[in-house]
This record gives C-alpha cells, structure tokens and sequence, in this order.
C-alpha cells in the first residue's frame, strides 16, 4: 500500500529558513509518510524556502491526504477554499500571531507523532457560498471560512444596507456595514464588532453590524437554511466594498445584490489535542488566559 501523502504549505514570511518546516518533515518521515512542500501563494520568491523544490499545490492537492499549515490564521483561510474543493484535511501549526483556527503552536512539533496511527478526529467547519448579482446575472462568487463582509472603502462615510432572509425583510443597517459570519469566523472580526461567541462546529450564520447607529440591533444568530441578500440604499457614489476571508476587495455598484448561504464544502480541520473549545477560547482571547478564570 502507497504511504500517506502530506503537504507541508509553510508561508515563508512566518517560517523563515523553513526551520519549523524542516523540523515538521522529519517527524512526519519517520513514521514512514510522503512529504511534498507547497507554496501558498501563486507567485512565490522560490529563495525564501530554503532548499527546498516546490511543487505546484493545485496538483499535488488532487492526491494528498493532509494538508499542514506552517504560519497564522490567515495561511489557513487563504488555503481554505483550495483544501475544501479537494476534500483535503487540514492542520495548522501557528507561527503567526492569535492562530485561533491553527492546532498547534510551533513549539508542540513533537505532537505530530499522533498522526502515526492516522486515528485522529476530524471537524467539519462550515463555510459560505458568496454570490454577487448585477443586472440579473451572477458576475462574483467566492468560498469562504470566516466570513463575509461589506463595508465603507477608505474614505469613512455611513452607509445604508438592507438585509432580508429568505425575501423576508431582516434589518436595516446604517453604519460602517456588516459582517455575515460563520461559527469559525465569529471569533474574528465579528467578535470585535460586538457579535457572539459560537462554538466552531456548530451550524449558524452570524448576521453583526459594523458600528451600527441603530442601538436596538446588535447581532442575529441564524439557521444556516435561510439565503440572506444584502442590498445598498442610498449610498450615491460612495465606495462599498465585499471582502471574503481577506480576499481582495471586490467593488459594488449601488444595484448590485449580495448573497450568502450555507454551501456544501466544508473546511475539515484535523484535531490532535486534547483541549476543548472553551480551554482554547479563555487561554487565547481572555485576558490573562487561563489564570484569570482560576
């Protein structure tokens, strides 16, 4: 039977001199896996991984049974699109900053051992189908993770949203704008903006509005059946932009029609320690970790 095959996916800007990597690669080889290493960008600065000769991610992909992150959150949810298209398990190791979605911290290397059994449990995180309709036809769509959010461009200026669920009218936000999150992303920018806390493996949407001047509407949890449309009102020419998990800015004209629902790929993310949702989310974003709540 053909080994395992492991994507080792270091961003170079973290792992710099890939000695995390490097680290990582013997572990995994001596329990007798296949490794590849895989840039996460589409241009990369190929002197910035070391010695190592790079394969192209989208083909390797097709056939790798694990996918292993070596930066921050933002490593994951830019490789999180390609990795659910290919049903692809992923594993973050954290060198960047919070690394709330990654597993492992850099220092916890020798915790990949666990992988030798290949017995190990796997989270389906959802994810959403962004659309964006002009005129009658789809001329945008994305996956994502996190989140999708609309939002003032860099001039600040109020803007007016209308948000309906399901054709049924929702709210009427006028502020900076909205985020529409998932359980994974309302530990993000949505929690900064004063939504809730969901437990990642659940199925919710996060409706939470940036800055609101409506005081009575702070945030709606909802059933991930419902399609939710975002339309602009009253902005003018005023620049109102749609990010997805970080992505570019895609621009929106005053008619255009956004649309977020559940979609049917998942990010399925490996879990090799033993601590629970709660353990992570007091040590990571309380303050003073675990101490404080003793």
């Amino acid at each position: 039977m053909n080994p395992k095959k492991i994507i080792l996916c270091p961003n170079p800007n973290r792992d710099r001199g890939m000695l995390a990597t490097k680290a990582a690669e013997k572990i995994i080889k001596e329990q007798g896996f296949q490794t590849v290493v895989c840039s996460p960008f589409r241009d990369p600065q190929e002197e910035a991984f070391a010695d190592y000769r790079l394969q192209p991610l989208n083909q390797e992909l097709r056939s790798a049974d694990l996918l292993i992150t070596f930066g921050g959150d933002g490593t994951i949810l830019h490789l999180a699109k390609l990795a659910a298209l290919n049903k692809t398990p992923v594993l973050g190791i954290n060198m960047g900053g919070l690394g709330f979605i990654a597993e492992l911290e850099a220092g916890e290397l020798e915790a990949l051992r666990k992988l030798a059994d290949w017995k190990f449990e796997v989270e389906s995180r959802m994810m959403l189908d962004v659309s964006v309709w002009r005129d009658g036809k789809q001329i945008y769509n994305n996956l994502g993770l996190n989140d999708a959010v609309i939002r003032e461009g860099p001039i600040s200026h109020v803007i007016h949203l209308k948000v309906s669920s399901d054709g049924r009218h929702l709210a009427d936000i006028a502020g900076d704008g909205v985020i529409i999150a998932t359980p994974t992303g309302s530990t993000a920018y949505s929690l900064s903006a004063g939504g809730p806390v969901v437990e990642p493996v659940a199925q919710t949407m996060v409706v939470c509005p940036i800055c609101t001047h409506n005081m009575r509407f702070s945030s709606y949890v909802l059933s991930p059946e419902h399609t939710l449309t975002i339309e602009l009102e009253r902005n003018g020419r005023k620049p109102v932009y749609l990010f997805v998990d970080e992505s570019r800015a895609f621009a929106l004209k005053s008619d255009d029609k956004v649309q977020v629902r559940r979609s049917k790929y998942v990010t399925k993310l490996v879990h090799l320690s033993e601590k629970s949702f709660c353990e992570i989310f007091a040590q990571k974003m309380l303050p003073g970790g675990l101490n404080d709540e003793k």
